[in-house]
């Protein structure tokens, strides 16, 4: 048994509280954060952090949150304690991080050992995501773009032998030089944990994530690229690499809103798919592309791409532009369940991901579609049983604590002490008074020839 496709809920945790896009620059890098409140952020962010514990409840597959710094359109800056919260506040559901935006960090093995402790917390329901990070980070972040893939990918490489070879190991590479790589958290799931890369198109990008036979996630971007971008990914999989992708290997991010009737989740949706666009995503090209961010072979191609295809900018478009183009899905269950099922079909779709709260939706309404979905859209996409993902694979942490022993969850070793002639005695035992009576507690000195 198996479900046809997958519905993750992604949160970006907007602080919608600023001025109009048209008023401003830019909603990233340079808006002032005199805007901020964190009285009302602390009101925001548990209102996001009860939506994405309900979609345990309301039987979504996953729940996803990611890092964006210095803007009102994503305030999740560490991701990583938003899982961990998120794996507290649940049991079963999936936890998607993606991501963590490799080339950021210092040292890539915090990232290991931050994912690996929230694996371990969760009881091996994280998904890691690996990401660059948008252009506009690194004038955040002080960092020189040029330098951002090569730091990616050794980042990630560094990452992934971590995770899956014994440590101590030396890592001398071209950006980060590490004597003693030996992390002491690893994750619960072996060989590691599930691997995401987003991207928006990019052959290169393609073409790594299907070698490394990871998951691809196409943010948000028209049905036309999404369309070629799953195509070329698929093709990669069996002229390149020798086998076909799986369903659960194609992602897509998709702002849904679902309400009624078709007029009604038009008119709901309206001002928040708005600003989400026209406010939260209006960024200009100078932040979001940094010069040596991308190759200029790279450059030119995605200029003359967009000039080609008469691609506007977010903040251009018009509500019905984005719906048409397929930025969003909007419109009854019915309307809805026709649109996700067109793209499974054509487009060889796996993984929904939507936004249950888009923009400056409030929480209420967040509430109603996350409701709605649950209840009229995604069981269309269930076997029979109803059941999620995550609860037809075995969980690799168990629940209980019989369940742990039970199972092969007793450490190698016991803990000991050595007293001061050599004897090992279990410190499980030490305070027993039989025992604890009679130990020598001198420092241990082992024996001079």
């Amino acid at each position: 048994m198996s479900n046809t496709l997958d519905f993750y809920n992604f949160h970006l945790m907007p602080y919608p509280f600023i001025p109009p896009g048209e008023d401003i620059e830019s909603s990233w890098i340079t808006i002032p954060n005199t805007y901020y409140d964190a009285k009302v952020a602390h009101k925001l962010f548990h209102e996001y952090l009860e939506q994405l514990v309900a979609c345990e409840r309301l039987g979504w597959d996953g729940i996803i949150v990611n890092e964006h710094h210095q803007n009102a359109f994503g305030t999740t800056a560490a991701p990583n304690l938003w899982a961990t919260w998120l794996a507290a506040r649940t049991q079963h559901i999936r936890i998607g991080i993606i991501g963590n935006a490799l080339p950021l960090h210092q040292n890539p093995l915090r990232v290991a050992e931050e994912v690996a402790m929230v694996d371990v917390i969760s009881g091996g329901r994280v998904i890691s995501g690996h990401v660059r990070g948008m252009g506009a980070e690194y004038h955040s972040a002080g960092l020189d773009p040029t330098t951002s893939k090569d730091r990616f990918w050794e980042a990630h490489d560094l990452i992934m032998k971590a995770w899956t070879e014994d440590g101590p190991f030396t890592w001398q590479g071209d950006h980060y030089d590490i004597e003693h790589a030996n992390i002491w958290t690893k994750p619960l799931q072996r060989p590691h944990p599930l691997v995401w890369m987003p991207g928006t198109g990019s052959t290169d990008t393609i073409d790594q994530v299907a070698r490394r036979k990871f998951a691809y996630m196409q943010t948000t971007t028209s049905n036309w690229i999404t369309k070629k971008s799953f195509a070329t990914f698929r093709q990669i999989c069996e002229e390149k690499y020798g086998y076909t992708a799986e369903r659960t290997q194609l992602a897509r991010v998709l702002p849904t809103y679902v309400a009624e009737t078709d007029e009604q989740a038009y008119r709901e949706f309206l001002p928040h798919a708005m600003w989400f666009f026209r406010t939260g995503l209006k960024i200009p090209m100078h932040h979001l592309m940094p010069p040596g961010y991308n190759g200029a072979e790279s450059m030119l191609r995605t200029i003359q791409g967009r000039a080609a295809a008469k691609v506007k900018n977010f903040w251009e478009m018009t509500y019905d532009e984005l719906i048409e183009g397929g930025y969003i899905v909007v419109g009854s269950p019915q309307t809805v369940i026709e649109k996700y099922e067109r793209q499974r079909e054509e487009y060889g779709l796996g993984i929904v991901i939507t936004q249950g709260q888009t923009g400056s939706m409030p929480h209420w309404m967040a509430m109603k579609n996350l409701q709605i979905m649950s209840e009229e859209v995604i069981p269309h996409f269930r076997d029979k049983d109803g059941k999620p993902s995550h609860l037809r694979s075995e969980r690799p942490g168990p629940l209980t604590v019989t369940e742990t022993l039970a199972t092969g969850g007793r450490a190698a070793l016991e803990p000991t002490i050595r007293l001061h002639d050599g004897t090992a005695i279990p410190t499980a035992t030490a305070s027993v008074a039989e025992v604890a009576d009679h130990l020598d507690t001198r420092p241990y000195a082992p024996a001079t020839s």
